[in-house]
């Protein structure tokens, strides 16, 4: 029986050969990654084990990306502790304020993961880096701690769902809408523990952007890990940018798939994810004239140069709704830099939006976005489960960045078509 491109990575990381799904195993870890909410936990934990050093001064990554700026003195003391943990133990890739962006989009950017690792990380969207033909997923801090002290961690090896999609994208259609439309489809626990493998000539005419928005939201259908094969555009975002020599696997043409899925892109339009859960999808038609307080643009998920860029094309020469609070924040430094050379922030700032430098505070309610009771916020985060963002009894739409954008301007939820070309509104 052949094999899945999960099932080869896992293989090739590990002493045992014909892997199956269910079968424990125990791999070598190319990246192991913490950020300022997991690896203080995870730092008391090597610690306590007592070893000399990390496995691989290299390849533990440190990213304090939550709650920085520091928003508080117990934020500043979690970051202190990864600060001098990356100082007396020599790791290399520590990234400070000024130098950081949030996890999940630094990471790609300067090149630590490449095609055919095995990436752990303390923090459930990690998966985001299996666009670029990695194995990679969230652990637990004590997980962590076990693989920076060795460098090897144990998986049940998944079973894989395979997810086709053909056809060409409709107008103001990207990766967020087909993964929102996927995860409505399947449930948040339809692809429970199980490997998802996205293919088809749709996949094939993805961004790399694109790519990376749907990995990253795998988790939100309860998977253990979203793939990508790799492709040109995969080699040529490698190519001059990673570290490491890229391992390309290809499924079998026999490859066993518990299910596979298809889709005709042609007939998804823009999504909105409604309250309370990552699957609760509809087309944005359904939400339209939905009042909105808040518009967030950014995170791992959608925070990107291309994101922004979209984003900027809607909102240049129009101002937001004079009762909505439009929060932007790109996912870089590398990002917010080029952003600025290209006019993008001058954009936002004219439009009345608040620009931030990189963090992931608004998306997980931590600070810098907060919601009160009975407020309502469209994101082009990942999750919206109650609370998420703010009070319990606040709301959280999701949704793509050009969704985002026209809904920030006309106060309600908005397909982008009404405001495009439009001189008033």
């Amino acid at each position: 029986m052949g094999k899945t491109l999960t099932q080869k990575i896992l293989e090739d990381h590990c002493d045992e050969k014909d892997l199956v799904p269910g079968q424990i195993v125990q791999c070598r870890v190319d990246i192991a990654l913490g950020n300022d909410v997991t690896a203080p936990l995870a730092i008391k934990a090597f610690e306590d084990l007592g070893v000399k050093e990390v496995f691989d001064k290299e390849k533990v990554v440190l990213v304090p990306d939550h709650f920085v700026p520091n928003k508080d003195i117990a934020a500043a003391t979690q970051v202190k502790v990864m600060r001098e943990f990356a100082r007396r133990y020599d790791v290399k890739n520590y990234f400070e304020v000024g130098q950081m962006g949030i996890e999940h989009a630094l990471l790609p950017e300067k090149g630590l993961v490449t095609a055919g690792d095995v990436v752990i990380g303390a923090d459930s969207h990690t998966c985001t880096y299996g666009a670029l033909g990695a194995f990679a997923t969230g652990v637990g801090s004590t997980d962590l701690a076990a693989v920076m002290a060795t460098g090897q961690c144990w998986f049940r090896v998944p079973e894989t769902m395979r997810f086709i999609y053909y056809g060409k994208l409709q107008p103001w259609v990207s990766g967020k809408d087909l993964i929102l439309h996927t995860i409505g489809d399947i449930g948040v626990d339809g692809a429970l523990y199980r490997a998802m493998e996205f293919t088809g000539e749709a996949i094939s005419a993805l961004s790399m952007d694109g790519r990376f928005t749907m990995a990253n939201m795998a988790i939100e259908a309860g998977a253990k890990n979203g793939i990508f094969e790799v492709d040109d555009a995969t080699q040529a975002y490698l190519k001059g940018r990673a570290k490491n020599p890229p391992r390309i696997y290809h499924p079998d043409k026999d490859a066993e798939y518990v299910e596979v899925q298809e889709y005709d892109v042609g007939k998804i339009g823009p999504q909105v994810a409604f309250p309370s859960l990552p699957g609760n999808v509809h087309p944005v038609e359904e939400a339209e004239d939905t009042p909105i307080d808040q518009v967030v643009i950014g995170s791992c998920t959608n925070g990107r140069l291309s994101d922004l860029r979209e984003v900027a094309g809607i909102l240049r020469g129009k101002r937001v709704h004079p009762y909505v609070r439009l929060i932007i924040f790109p996912a870089t430094q590398e990002i917010y830099l080029n952003a600025l050379r290209e006019g993008i922030l001058e954009v936002f700032v004219e439009a009345g939006a608040a620009v931030s430098t990189p963090t992931c505070g608004p998306c997980l309610g931590g600070h810098m976005g907060i919601l009160a009771e009975g407020e309502r916020a469209l994101a082009t985060t990942n999750r919206n489960f109650p609370g998420r963002m703010g009070h319990p009894k606040s709301e959280v739409y999701l949704s793509s960045p050009a969704v985002a954008a026209a809904s920030a301007i006309r106060g309600k939820i908005t397909h982008p078509a009404q405001i495009v070309g439009k001189e008033e509104i």
